[in-house]
């Protein structure tokens, strides 16, 4: 394997040992932001360990601190909160007594998922931009700051000791819920319609919800679930499910501020000595939309259903006339028939909530019981609301699969993450399985490197890789890569259409493909490919990430050492995608594969620890129209020696079953700069179908391992 650096690690090292210091926007309700350039730098404090008395004094701007002590509080999945006691050398130049720290997960699984959802972004953005403008019902933030590289979060809040948090599953009494509303009124009506927030970037992200993503998830939740769902419940998911995305998509005013988990655990109510009657917390999801979806959503899930059934038109005209009067000129302009029309609208907010949170965060007893009393609340609410009525139009039919656009095939405009990526990908495969290869170009752009990667193997040979984790960058729009051992172009001759590959290179060969993933060396070998990938199918673009994949036939040469291979109209694949992509952050099955029928598959399982593993995909016959996959079930014996031995997967509603026979690899190991390992078994492999069917194709599983404590070479 020829490598240049310490394994994998070599750029993401390079990277970040020059990166300049740290800083933190301290996000007082009367200061300014405070940048390294001043006399006391503040830094991120990224770990519990990391805090110390110099930043607490500089964040609180008070006198010195003899000593400090922690316990944290509360169960965040995606983040977690410290009560600090502090004890003050000088009682006056004291501060406050407690203060509440949060920081992003420690997991780095949870901390990659805040990053992609940009939750950590936009809790921080809030605290330093919206609430020295709203007041009210906020706890004091005496610094905030957010790394975006490495995922990092620190909160530094007010403790809002003695208040009491709600609790969802027991729900609250009209008086709390009358307090909860009032105070949602007062975040509401400063902003309400606001043009300038309307087109902030940072409230206005692309939601990954779509009718597409809930219909993969609800089959798991009904097969989960279903003894605690009334068949009438059920009955709704279903009939909601199919008309998701035009609920979605059906905006009526007023917009406004919402910030999206509006319920009883996110809010602390005040005991005698509290600083205030009632604070919000938990801004990750603010955003900008329907504004009475938050009412919707707290009055439907917080309320138990006989306190809501007498109560509800009552408490949402109080929260109504509440917007109107602090609203001033730019108050709320709509009808209270209006307003009420909107809130019944959004009563289908907490039934989507159930459904997609459940399947996508870690699984707990607590949990389960919440989302099941959410279900029944929300759809018993929407149910006697007749939300349904509101519904624009009939079940929504499964959307088009989507094509990528010609444009899409060049170089894309980096995003600021560490890992934002740009890869191409292709592969090939002999129709009888003697002869596999494939080639992966991977851009790095924040980290000043390319990763490079392509391998050669079969049945009875040895497996030739040619890799470089530290080449640099082509220059400008070109995709030529041009480093010691490597010499490797890849062009689109016509987009969607044809796709060239060379490159003359000194590899490394295993007679054990195994030794790659323990960082081994093999024998020089040189490797030179000149292979051209020919369109045989639609393409097709993913839904939920920019990514898109084509089917194709491979001809061309394949040189190892002076031995000559060919292939003529082989089947093969090749994906260009772009955006975050953190190895190191959740595991996967990929596959792309050729029946002997005509019928190309590809099917991925994305599997993110403590959730529901999502799959997405198509079954393409030969000439007729792709069908997109609802759902991916896969699984695989691993050896010993960390390669597979077998696998399987189901595909869709009509479940394909495929077993998968791997005949050989081209695997690497990849390496985070803190420790973090990942197997990465690439196959390519015989498909056996139930059916009967036979065919080939490639199979990579990315597979999360224990942090390293050595460094291959």
């Amino acid at each position: 394997m020829r490598t240049r650096g310490p394994g994998c690690s070599s750029g993401l090292r390079a990277a970040s040992e020059g990166a300049p210091p740290r800083t933190l926007a301290l996000a007082c309700q009367c200061s300014s932001p405070v940048t390294e350039t001043q006399e006391h730098p503040q830094t991120i404090v990224r770990t519990l360990k990391e805090l110390d008395g110099e930043w607490l004094e500089a964040s609180l701007h008070s006198g010195p601190i003899r000593s400090f002590a922690s316990a944290q509080i509360g169960t965040g999945q995606m983040s977690e909160s410290h009560r600090i006691s502090l004890d003050y050398a000088d009682p006056e130049r004291a501060g406050p007594a407690t203060v509440v720290l949060k920081l992003a997960s420690a997991d780095s699984h949870s901390r990659g998922a805040g990053v992609g959802l940009g939750i950590y972004q936009r809790e921080v953005r809030f605290y330093t931009e919206l609430a020295p403008l709203l007041g009210g019902p906020l706890a004091t933030c005496y610094a905030a700051g957010y790394e975006q590289a490495g995922g990092w979060l620190t909160l530094l809040l007010e403790d809002v000791v003695p208040a009491l948090p709600g609790d969802q599953i027991a729900g609250c009494s009209v008086e709390q819920a009358r307090l909860a509303l009032h105070a949602l009124a007062r975040l509401h009506a400063p902003v309400l319609e606001d043009s300038e927030l309307a087109a902030s970037g940072w409230l206005n992200r692309p939601s990954p919800v779509s009718q597409a993503l809930v219909s993969q998830l609800l089959p798991g939740f009904l097969e989960r679930y279903g003894e605690h769902i009334s068949p009438e419940h059920r009955a709704l998911c279903e009939r909601f499910t199919a008309r998701v995305d035009a609920w979605l998509a059906d905006r009526h005013p007023p917009r406004g501020l919402v910030h999206g988990d509006f319920r009883l655990d996110n809010l602390m109510f005040g005991q005698p000595g509290s600083p205030r009657p009632i604070t919000v917390v938990d801004w990750q999801t603010v955003s900008w939309g329907a504004a009475m979806a938050d009412a919707a959503y707290f009055l439907g899930g917080g309320l138990p259903r006989e306190l809501r059934r007498r109560h509800e038109r009552e408490l949402f005209s109080e929260y109504s006339e509440a917007l109107r009067s602090q609203g001033g000129e730019d108050g709320l302009r709509l009808s209270a028939d209006d307003c009420w029309r909107e809130y019944r609208r959004h009563a289908f907010g907490g039934v989507l909530m159930a459904i997609v949170a459940s399947m996508l965060v870690e699984r707990t007893e607590r949990g389960d019981e919440m989302f099941m009393t959410m279900l029944a609340r929300h759809s018993q609410q929407a149910l006697e609301l007749a939300s349904e009525e509101l519904l624009r139009g009939s079940p929504t039919p499964r959307a088009a699969p989507l094509r990528p656009a010609r444009s899409d095939e060049g170089r894309h405009a980096p995003a600021p993450e560490q890992l934002w990526n740009e890869s191409w990908y292709f592969d090939a495969i002999a129709l009888d399985g003697s002869l596999g290869a494939y080639v992966r170009l991977g851009l790095y752009p924040n980290l000043g490197v390319c990763w490079y990667t392509a391998f050669a193997c079969g049945p009875g040979r040895a497996t030739v890789a040619v890799v470089d984790f530290a080449a640099p960058l082509p220059d400008s729009e070109s995709l030529r890569v041009h480093s010691a051992g490597v010499d490797a172009d890849h062009r689109c001759a016509e987009p969607l259409e044809r796709f060239g590959v060379t490159l003359a290179g000194i590899g490394e060969a295993y007679a054990d493909p195994s030794a790659l993933l323990r960082g081994e060396a093999g024998v020089p070998a040189p490797l030179s490919l000149e292979l051209e990938w020919q369109t045989a199918g639609a393409p097709y673009a993913y839904r939920l990430t920019t990514r898109y994949e084509i089917p194709c036939r491979v001809t061309g040469t394949i040189r190892v050492g002076e031995e000559v291979l060919e292939l003529s109209g082989a089947p093969g694949q090749r994906d260009h995608s772009w955006g975050v992509r953190d190895w190191w952050s959740m595991d996967w099955m990929w596959s792309a594969g050729w029946l002997e029928d005509g019928t190309r598959l590809h099917a991925v399982e994305l599997r993110v620890a403590g959730a529901s593993s999502l799959g997405v995909g198509y079954v393409q016959p030969a000439g007729t129209e792709l069908e997109e996959l609802d759902r991916v079930a896969a699984s695989e014996k691993l050896a010993a020696d960390g390669l597979i031995e077998h696998a399987a997967m189901r595909l869709g509603l009509s479940e394909l079953e495929v077993q998968i026979e791997p005949l050989a690899f081209g695997p690497l190991r990849l390496l985070a700069p803190d420790g973090r390992v990942s197997h990465f078994p690439r196959a390519m492999c015989r498909l056996r179908c139930a059916d009967g069917r036979i065919g080939v194709g490639w199979v990579e599983w990315n597979l999360n391992q224990a942090a390293a404590t050595d460094v291959p070479r």
